[in-house]
């Protein structure tokens, strides 16, 4: 008879020794909730990047299409603005026609036909903007 009161005495302390104590919930959770917050700035940080590479990737074939329209002359060479209507509404372009001046080398003083065209493609609601320097020679 003693030995079956030792026995449970011996069981009952393994059912109280199973659970976690206070300190190693407080530690646990800790962790978890150091993990989780590092996860959500690299997820932030990787659709940041996503949409800025979205961005410059079609900013570039926008431009490249812009300026075909200016060499090919379907486009005039003035100061203009506009959008990509209906293949691209959410993106703006703007032109700006400077003359080029040279004051230096004296050589290069006659030269007057000489148009600098800055091309810029801007994302409308976004901080993203695509600017394209262009040397334009207008021929008479």
């Amino acid at each position: 008879m003693i030995m079956s009161k030792q026995n449970k005495h011996a069981h009952s302390q393994s059912i109280d020794d199973r659970g976690f104590t206070l300190l190693e919930v407080m530690i646990a959770v800790a962790v978890l909730a150091i993990t989780l917050t590092v996860l959500y700035g690299s997820q932030t940080q990787s659709l940041s990047l996503a949409a800025e590479a979205k961005f410059n990737t079609t900013a570039a074939f926008l431009s490249n299409i812009k300026l075909a329209e200016l060499e090919s002359g379907v486009l005039e060479l003035t100061d203009d603005e506009g959008t990509f209507e209906e293949d691209y509404p959410e993106y703006l372009w703007k032109i700006v026609v400077e003359d080029m001046n040279f004051s230096e080398p004296e050589f290069l003083e006659n030269i007057t036909d000489l148009k600098l065209v800055t091309l810029t493609i801007l994302w409308d609601g976004s901080p993203f903007s695509h600017s394209v320097y262009y040397y334009h020679l207008v021929r008479e």
